[in-house]
């Protein structure tokens, strides 16, 4: 069974209380009954195995029988940038590179984008990939949740990235490094950005834009992959050169 996450105010006197959509889903999903045992998951990456004691369509009630401290994190922190995917590309990637335990998703609309947000769908739409990345740092135990921005301009995240110390994008084609020769930083208060772009590629003057903020040009070898594709064999291959996979 996965690690479930709660919020701190859910663990109080040696009891935790389980309400709204992580109750539905226990009850009508998994069918948990009085006696059976739940690993939860709260703010301060403590573990907990529970006993259930209750269960009613109002809450899950569970007794603490332990709680384990979580590691500290020891490799960087690993922001991906990922240009909109079409269809039920773009929950893959997400869901995908939560597994590969990226830390946040910045959704990117650049020039070549396929598909384009409404403002008014925004919200709930980030809402959805955030549930996304809940549900599968659950089943992979991770000892949190990667944070799903709210999408926007690839300009203007260029912006923003300037600070962190490793910036990298994936571009097809033009005097790229291997990703496996980057040196990368070693802090656990250091970050990797890694961007990608859209179906239709990177335009030009995107690609000129980005090395000019200083992100470095990288490859995934000779071939041309798909999109969804190159962020997560990219991620697969920082983690594994940081001890994170392998």
């Amino acid at each position: 069974m996965p690690v479930f996450f709660v919020s701190a105010d859910q663990i109080r006197d040696k009891t935790a209380t389980i309400t709204g959509p992580l109750l539905t889903h226990l009850r009508s999903s998994l069918r948990v009954q009085v006696g059976e045992r739940l690993r939860l998951t709260d703010p301060q990456r403590r573990r907990l195995m529970i006993e259930v004691t209750s269960v009613d369509c109002n809450h899950l009630l569970g007794q603490v029988l332990s709680a384990e401290a979580g590691p500290s994190p020891q490799a960087p922190r690993i922001i991906l940038g990922q240009a909109l995917l079409k269809g039920e590309h773009m929950d893959w990637v997400i869901q995908k590179a939560t597994e590969l335990g990226v830390d946040t998703v910045v959704p990117l609309i650049s020039q070549h984008v396929i598909v384009r947000p409404r403002e008014a769908r925004i919200p709930s739409q980030v809402e959805r990939w955030q549930r996304i990345a809940l549900e599968a740092a659950q089943q992979s135990e991770r000892w949190d949740v990667p944070t799903i921005a709210t999408p926007c301009n690839f300009s203007q995240w260029l912006e923003t990235e300037s600070i962190a110390a490793c910036r990298l994008i994936m571009l097809e084609r033009g005097g790229q490094q291997a990703l496996q020769t980057i040196p990368f930083p070693s802090s656990s208060q250091e970050h990797i950005v890694i961007v990608i772009g859209p179906e239709g590629g990177w335009r030009e003057e995107e690609g000129a834009e980005a090395l000019a903020k200083g992100f470095l040009p990288v490859r995934l070898g000779q071939r041309i992959l798909r999109a969804e594709t190159a962020a997560l064999a990219a991620l697969s291959v920082i983690q594994s050169r940081l001890g994170e996979l392998g």
